[in-house]
């Protein structure tokens, strides 16, 4: 798991896209806004 700060979502989207290259297994994307707005369910 790998969190980025201090950049644009832009950046640290392609900052990422290429280090998936890098890595042995699946990735996914997803950042703090798309988290904040599921199901909150456990409150």
């Amino acid at each position: 798991m790998f969190e980025i700060s201090g950049v644009s979502e832009e950046v640290a989207r392609e900052a990422l896209r290429l280090a998936v290259h890098k890595l042995p297994v699946k990735c996914k994307i997803v950042s703090r806004e798309a988290l904040e707005g599921g199901d909150n369910s456990e409150n």
